[in-house]
């Protein structure tokens, strides 16, 4: 006998709930007017250590903001919970209009920027007078950057107890670069030129940038006592310095004076986002010479002007360190060629 076949009706057929919703989708993103203002100190992971007010909070980016970069530096607005409790968790909604950026490229064929920092005014090229020794035309590339970016750049030398400073400052005469020459101890402990460094960063947002081991994350702890950044040695072997920042971190100066940003140490820095056209521009003692340059005068060929403004000193005695490494960074942006 076959088993009796069941009836079914209405309430036995089982509706999926909709799992979006009932209500329409519509384009409109949320005002949040309610957002309130930051200041971005930390990147960590996906994960943001923002000022708000006096207190540091914890914020994560909102989906809305897809995948627009959100970096030290930068002033966004925050939803949810800003507190600051431990556990506290916030929203970036939204990222205020940047002053100002700072770039650079793993090399100079790489199309990918890093974008550094945001808002900074001040880029501090921080460089040892020896051990490790100085990379001259490391640091043109970023006085490069600094003038790309529009930020005002200042030269800070370390170890002068190591090594005389005004060989190496004549190379930059020309230039009217402000400096500061700062020594491993002085009174009490603390590095020599101190108090005229604390001068150049007061009232300003500003970003220092060098190779490890230079005494980047030792003058940061003397300017800001409880930073607590890590500190090493150079290596007896490379003479290189060894990586201790691991990520860039915004501190502000005592007595709300002014901000410096300590980023990692770097090998290298790409200007593969500055037009080559430009970089002639970023040298303003060699600049002039142009004027009697061919047209189209790429000027790295035997008819550029540049040789004879050389010759006849008008750039001054480092003229010719000062146009090779024009050169260098000219021929850098073409495959196959490097620093």
């Amino acid at each position: 006998m076959s088993p009796r076949r069941r009836e079914y009706d209405e309430s036995d057929v089982r509706i999926r709930p909709n799992r979006k919703g009932s209500r329409p989708r519509t384009k409109e993103r949320p005002a949040h007017e309610d957002a309130v203002p930051g200041f971005v100190v930390g990147v960590d992971r996906g994960r943001y250590t923002v000022l708000v007010e006096d207190r540091l909070v914890t914020a994560m980016k909102a989906r809305a903001l897809g995948r627009k970069s959100i970096v030290v530096g930068e002033h966004v607005r925050l939803v949810g919970d800003t507190s600051g409790d431990c556990d506290a968790l916030a929203r970036i909604v939204r990222q205020d209009p940047r002053t100002a950026v700072l770039r650079r490229t793993a090399d100079d064929t790489d199309p990918v920027e890093r974008i550094i920092v945001a808002n900074a005014d001040q880029l501090v090229i921080v460089t040892a007078l020896a051990d490790p020794e100085p990379r001259p035309r490391m640091i043109d590339r970023c006085l490069v950057a600094a003038y790309d970016a529009g930020m005002e750049p200042l030269l800070l030398l370390t170890k002068a107890d190591l090594a005389d400073a005004d060989a190496f400052l004549a190379t930059y005469a020309p230039l009217k670069v402000r400096y500061v020459v700062t020594s491993l101890t002085g009174d009490g402990g603390l590095p020599r030129g101190l108090e005229e460094l604390h001068a150049a960063l007061a009232d300003r947002v500003s970003v220092l940038v060098g190779h490890s081991g230079v005494g980047k994350s030792t003058l940061v702890n003397a300017l800001v006592p409880g930073a607590l950044r890590a500190t090493g040695d150079v290596n007896d072997v490379t003479g290189r310095g060894r990586h201790t920042s691991t990520s860039a971190v915004a501190l502000r100066l005592p007595d709300d004076d002014g901000w410096v940003i300590d980023t990692p140490g770097v090998r290298s820095f790409g200007l593969a986002h500055v037009d080559p056209a430009r970089i002639i521009n970023h040298f303003p003692d060699l600049e002039p010479g142009t004027a009697e340059c061919p047209r189209g005068c790429t000027h790295d060929e035997p008819e550029c002007a540049l040789d004879a403004w050389v010759e006849g000193g008008h750039a001054g005695p480092a003229g010719p360190s000062r146009l090779e490494s024009l050169r260098r960074l000219l021929r850098a942006r073409t495959p196959g060629h490097g620093d």
